[in-house]
């Protein structure tokens, strides 16, 4: 196997005060747990537990109940890895001319001196094992999955073992100050690109067209941005009859040229070098007719009786059903099949991340919970309009991330 190489990593007092309270936050669940550690392996996770996101999925994250985090990262992403609150940064070849190997076998040896190391070999380790929905960090991912536990197996034959899923979602949903902040950047930079783009929305335009002007945009804003490292994301431009498919699981841009009194719907998931958005936004091409103005004005109030729902110790069923119950009263709510909104942040698009805002769902809402609120109206054959925001929930309301380009009522 590949040998590994470590690096104490100088971390700035920035970086180490923005990882101070999620460092504290981890060590209260691990006590609680009863665990030694975590070892995470997916990138948001990895980007949680470190503030360093993997690029093409190979990398893990170690925290401990005693405060100290460790990165086992590939050779390529030192410059990343070192750009983290870790203060343990090793790294290992994920494959040579040697011989033909995969990441899980090459991380075996490595891990093992990590764990050691960190006098973790005999200590109770909690592991993600379930099913999981992780937003795309580069082309091509490698996901260890299930293969994560074979490999601690040996790596750590003494330490027992515990899959832990549930906590790091917990741990998850509620966001420090300082990843509400880099949300807020990702907000920001996601207003920039759509400000970019709009003015391209006209008759005779393309949807993929607009759809790679937009996502063009995020690399544009994102990376004049000294902050931030890594910046792009996706959109989809659906208009027209087209923009009513926009209730489905994935959206789709065709090449369909837009014409006068389309609904143009712009669905969009941008990150900045990890934190993720959510964001949609719809407008008419030209003047609204009666039934559009009727439409926009339904979302538009739905949007703010979900808004003023929003607080610590809300039922986050009580926010999609209020904005569902203004739907149903406007004659709409046959043509609003999805829930109201997810958690966001580490996720894109992710029905694993909290809080879920679901008229079923049991979850109460926390200080620092952020997700998205998308009403919307879909009608088969004529098209369809959401408007989709990010909301960050705080100690006595709610702080709108995405308040750019309103409603047009």
């Amino acid at each position: 196997m590949a040998a590994a190489t470590e690096t104490m990593n100088d971390i700035s007092g920035k970086l180490q005060a923005d990882g101070r309270e999620r460092i504290s936050r981890i060590q209260d669940a691990l006590k609680r747990a009863e665990l030694g550690a975590v070892l995470c392996t997916l990138p948001s996770y990895v980007l949680m537990l470190s503030g360093y996101w993997p690029v093409i999925g190979t990398a893990i994250a170690i925290a401990t109940a005693d405060g100290e985090v460790a990165i086992l990262a590939p050779e390529d992403e030192l410059p990343f890895a070192e750009h983290s609150w870790a203060t343990r940064v090793r790294t290992f070849k994920c494959g040579s001319l040697d011989q033909i190997t995969t990441p899980a076998l090459a991380a075996i040896d490595p891990l093992r001196s990590l764990l050691h190391d960190m006098n973790l070999h005999c200590a109770r380790i909690g592991y993600e094992l379930g099913a999981a929905s992780e937003p795309s960090t580069y082309a091509g991912m490698y996901l260890y999955s299930h293969s994560i536990l074979d490999i601690l197996r040996v790596a750590a034959p003494s330490a027992p073992l515990a899959p832990i899923d549930d906590m790091v979602r917990r741990l998850a949903a509620v966001k420090t100050p300082q990843e509400i902040d880099r949300i807020r950047t990702a907000c920001q930079i996601a207003e920039s690109a759509y400000a970019y783009g709009r003015p391209q929305i006209r008759a005779g335009a393309i949807e993929t067209g607009l759809a790679a002007l937009y996502r063009a945009g995020f690399s544009v804003y994102g990376m004049i941005n000294e902050n931030v490292k890594r910046a792009d994301g996706f959109a989809w431009c659906m208009s027209g009859p087209n923009s009513a498919e926009a209730k489905a699981a994935f959206a789709c841009s065709r090449h369909r040229q837009l014409q006068m009194g389309d609904f143009v719907l712009i669905h969009t998931n941008s990150y900045a070098d990890g934190y993720w958005t959510d964001i949609t936004r719809t407008q008419v091409l030209g003047e609204p007719d009666a039934k559009q103005n009727q439409i926009f004005a339904a979302i538009s109030d739905a949007r703010e009786a979900a808004f003023a729902k929003i607080k610590p110790g809300a039922r986050a069923a009580e926010v999609d059903i209020a904005a569902r119950e203004v739907l149903t009263k406007r004659g709409f709510g046959n043509h609003f099949p999805h829930s109201l909104g997810h958690g966001i942040g580490f996720a894109s698009i992710s029905a694993n991340a909290r809080p879920c805002i679901h008229p079923k769902s049991d979850e109460v809402l926390e200080a620092g919970m952020a997700f998205n609120i998308e009403p919307a109206v879909y009608i088969d054959g004529y098209g369809g309009a959401r408007h989709c925001d990010m909301v960050a929930v705080t100690e006595t309301g709610m702080d709108l991330l995405t308040g750019f380009q309103p409603i047009v009522t």
